[in-house]
């Protein structure tokens, strides 16, 4: 007889959910940090190239961010996280699930002074890119007709050395396109950012849930403050105007007669002004507190 090597797990007979995630860059780090607030032991070392975390049932392999979208679309790890504009250029048969808020950016065509006076004219054109599958969706989109030409990186330099006569790629700030002579043309290609992502048409992977819970929970409370302050109680449905939390504010009584406590959970943005109004309205003590996770 012989016996087939056990899969892996973590030690409860569960299989281990596999993720893929940035090996390096911005994207690397962000993703680190977002898995550690959700609970998730990140490497130390950054020439690892996987890690295990058995206590909450997942393994992580850490990969070049162009290629995870490939893994998971043919299923050798079961979820990932990569950049939108990745995952759309790869055309591998993965899916977007969910928006993680950070490594945004923007993905513009940029040529020399009056070459392009709009994006018709991009007809009968070279165009430089290192998103070639993105790219010629947007061509065929809008039904222009154009040669693309991939590069790996440095495409600013494609015009200048007669390879391309426009090029399209990640833009943040523009300046980089500036120092090459180049001017932004035409409007947003698309907006990227970081996104979870799982295969097309697949079954869920069992413990994706659970983890998919604590990214939410996470991306809740970095937008979240909780805030805190005590309030006349003829004032409190004002207040609670302004402060109406997920479901509704805890309203406490104090031992100050005439007055309430009421917590509730506000947006960060605009907390500041938040705290003005409700000071204008007889509310003192008003403090806030960040919120590290959450489940709602």
């Amino acid at each position: 007889m012989t016996s087939s090597s056990p899969a892996p797990g973590n030690g409860t007979g569960a299989p281990l959910l596999r993720i893929a995630l940035p090996n390096k860059g911005a994207l690397s780090v962000s993703a680190s940090e977002i898995l550690r607030e959700a609970g998730y032991r990140q490497r130390s070392d950054s020439k690892e190239l996987s890690l295990l975390d058995t206590a909450n049932g997942v393994e992580f392999f850490y990969l070049r961010p162009r290629d995870i979208a490939l893994y998971v679309g043919e299923g050798t790890l079961d979820i990932g996280i990569t950049g939108r504009d990745l995952l759309l250029d790869s055309g591998a048969a993965a899916e977007e699930v969910r928006a993680l808020g950070f490594g945004r950016s923007k993905f513009r065509f940029a040529a020399r002074p009056g070459v392009l006076a709009s994006l018709a004219d991009l007809a009968g054109k070279r165009i430089a890119t290192s998103y070639v599958g993105v790219v010629e969706k947007y061509l065929a989109d809008q039904g222009i007709a154009a040669s693309v030409v991939r590069l790996d990186g440095a495409v600013e330099t494609s015009i200048q050395l007669g390879v391309a006569d426009v090029i399209a790629d990640v833009v943040e700030t523009g300046s980089t396109l500036k120092q090459a002579g180049l001017e932004i043309v035409g409007d947003v290609i698309m907006e990227s950012e970081a996104v979870l992502i799982t295969r097309s048409g697949g079954p869920e992977p069992e413990g994706f849930e659970i983890f998919k819970r604590r990214l939410d929970g996470v991306l809740v409370a970095r937008s979240y403050l909780m805030m805190d302050y005590d309030i006349p109680v003829e004032r409190v449905e004002e207040a609670v105007a302004l402060t109406p939390g997920l479901e509704s504010p805890t309203v406490s009584p104090l031992h100050r007669e005439g007055w309430v406590a009421v917590r509730s959970m506000v947006p960060s943005a605009g907390a500041q002004q938040l705290m003005d109004d409700l000071y204008g309205i007889g509310a003192r003590a008003i403090l806030l507190t960040d919120i590290h996770a959450c489940r709602l």
